[in-house]
């Protein structure tokens, strides 16, 4: 038997890559680990990507995604159950944001469902979240006439964000036979279409503030996908864009992130998020957990916003005088305000717009308000 004092320390995990990977690299991609997987995290400058997805249009692979497929004469009622929200009401090829909840109340994952049919829905989940939101869904499938099927392994996710995407994808060449006309395709809907023949899912949808599209392809289309929409929105001014220009996007934007805004720690009406939940469901998974829930004293999610150049980042205390009230969970300097920016979680007696507080920037007191949120909010 091997002393396990001597014996070498298991080896790290291996982190998975996206189909598009070579891609990336010749693009000149730095990684960064993302929920086990090795994603772009900048191809040029963080700047310059969040600034194009501002006035143009970025390009993003996040193929690193977990999609769920669920099928069946249950469906609908399946997921009514499953997740917080109604999705039995929603009507064929629209997209609804939901919140996958422990028995407590507590986020598992934060979700997008789309309904591809009358019974059968897309759930696309966070990379990081796919084992556990796998086994919620798994469970709660238990015995009712649903199928829940795995995608992630076989699909790629692409996104197109900016004011001139749909440009971009008039613009790109084999991408068409569109069920109805792009041009009239809502917000939060999905439609039908194809890639050189192949089938892709291209739904309005996003993560960064601004009008946009995700396309679902299989695989093996994603590479061709790529360079053709690259090919087609350069002269638009559309450029690559990394996991940085995402996350000060969604940031400006008042968008949560897992493990910083979102946990199994906090309940959805903590986060903003109480209209997500169909409180009037007969039974869904959580319920009983929230209805236990004492609010009074539990932290709420606000923005800040500061004058200079220093911001608040994650994990850094915010300060009513001397007296701790809360803590940052993301934060960064706007590139779009032109100033920092926050969100946290703080005491409800210090959460009303207007209230001065202070962000504790290693050991320097920054002066912080309290505001609405979101920060940014497009015009068109």
């Amino acid at each position: 038997m091997t002393d396990p004092r001597t014996a070498p320390p298991e080896s790290a995990p291996q982190p998975r890559y996206t189909p598009l990977r070579e891609r990336h690299e010749a693009l000149g991609a730095s990684f960064t680990d993302f929920g086990g997987w090795a994603m772009p995290v900048r191809y040029s400058s963080d700047l310059a990507e969040h600034h194009a997805v501002r006035t143009a249009a970025g390009l993003f692979d996040i193929s690193h995604m977990a999609e769920f497929f669920v099928s069946g004469t249950g469906a609908a009622e399946y997921l009514d159950y499953a997740l917080a929200g109604r999705l039995s009401t929603m009507a064929l090829g629209r997209a609804k944001y939901s919140l996958v909840l422990d028995h407590t109340g507590g986020i598992i994952d934060d979700v997008i469902v789309y309904r591809l049919g009358d019974e059968r829905f897309l759930v696309i989940a966070n990379a990081g979240n796919r084992d556990p939101v796998a086994v919620a869904l798994a469970e709660r499938a238990t015995g009712r006439p649903v199928e829940v099927l795995d995608g992630t392994d076989d699909y790629s996710l692409i996104a197109v964000q900016g004011p001139l995407a749909r440009a971009v994808l008039d613009a790109t060449p084999g991408l068409g036979e569109f069920d109805h006309p792009l041009d009239q395709l809502k917000y939060y809907a999905a439609v039908a279409a194809s890639f050189l023949l192949h089938p892709v899912l291209v739904a309005r949808t996003g993560y960064t503030g601004e009008d946009g599209y995700e396309l679902l392809v299989p695989n093996a289309s994603a590479g061709a996908l790529w360079d053709a929409l690259l090919a087609a929105g350069r002269p638009l001014g559309l450029v690559p864009a990394g996991l940085a220009a995402r996350d000060t996007l969604r940031l400006e934007a008042g968008m949560p992130l897992y493990g910083h805004e979102l946990s199994l720690d906090i309940v959805p009406a903590q986060a903003g998020l109480g209209r997500a939940v169909a409180a009037d469901k007969a039974d869904f998974v959580g319920r009983a957990g929230l209805a236990s829930v004492v609010a009074t004293d539990a932290s709420v999610l606000v923005g800040l916003v500061s004058a200079g150049k220093r911001a608040g980042r994650a994990g850094y205390a915010v300060m009513d005088a001397d007296t701790p009230v809360g803590e940052v969970t993301s934060g960064a300097l706007s590139p779009t305000l032109g100033h920092p920016i926050a969100m946290a979680f703080v005491a409800p007696s210090m959460s009303a717009p207007g209230t001065e507080l202070c962000i504790d920037v290693r050991g320097t007191r920054i002066p912080a308000t309290v505001t609405a949120l979101p920060f940014y909010r497009r015009t068109t």
